[in-house]
C-alpha cells in the first residue's frame, strides 16, 4: 500500500524592487540583494548589487556600481563592474571605466571611456611586485621607437 502525502506547493516569492523616484538625490553607498534596483532620480556615490540594476531615462548615477546586470536608459558616469552584462539602450549614456561580462549597445546609446571584458582582465599575468615598489618592465627592442628620414 502507497501512501502518497500531499506536499502543499510552493510558490515562488513576488518579485521586489526597490525605486528611488525621479525627484530624489541620494548621497552614499546602497546595497541591494538579488532584487531589482531601479533609478529614476539621483544617485551620487556606489551601488553594490547582486542582482539587476537599472537607470531610467532622465536617472543619473555619478559614482561606482558594482552589479551582476546593469541596464542603462539614462546617464552612469564613474566606475561599473558588471559580472554578468551591461545593456545601453538607445537613451543610455555611460561614462567611466567599465568591467563587464559582456556588453550590449543598442543604436543610440553611448559609451564613453575604457571597457574591459571581465575574463581579459583576469588571464593579464599581473605585473611583478619588488619589496618597496614595481619591478621595471623590460624594453624590447622591437618596441623601440625608430626614427625614420622623409623626404618631401
Amino acid at each position: 500500500m502507497a501512501v502518497f502525502r500531499n506536499k502543499p506547493k510552493s510558490e515562488p516569492a513576488p518579485a521586489i524592487h526597490s525605486l528611488l523616484g525621479k525627484d530624489v538625490l541620494f548621497k552614499g553607498e546602497v546595497h541591494t540583494s538579488t532584487h531589482s534596483f531601479r533609478v529614476e532620480g539621483t544617485v551620487e556615490g556606489s551601488i553594490h548589487s547582486t542582482g539587476e540594476v537599472s537607470i531610467a531615462q532622465g536617472g543619473l548615477v555619478k559614482g561606482t556600481i558594482f552589479a551582476k546586470h546593469l541596464v542603462v536608459t539614462g546617464r552612469a558616469e564613474g566606475t561599473m563592474k558588471i559580472s554578468d552584462c551591461l545593456e545601453i539602450h538607445g537613451t543610455g549614456f555611460v561614462e567611466g571605466d567599465v568591467e563587464v561580462g559582456s556588453l550590449v549597445v543598442d543604436e543610440g546609446g553611448t559609451l564613453q571611456g575604457v571597457c574591459v571584458r571581465k575574463e581579459q582582465s583576469r588571464k593579464e599575468d599581473p605585473q611583478p611586485v619588488a619589496k618597496g615598489g614595481f619591478l621595471p618592465t623590460p624594453k624590447h627592442p622591437d618596441t623601440e621607437p625608430k626614427k625614420v628620414d622623409v623626404k618631401h
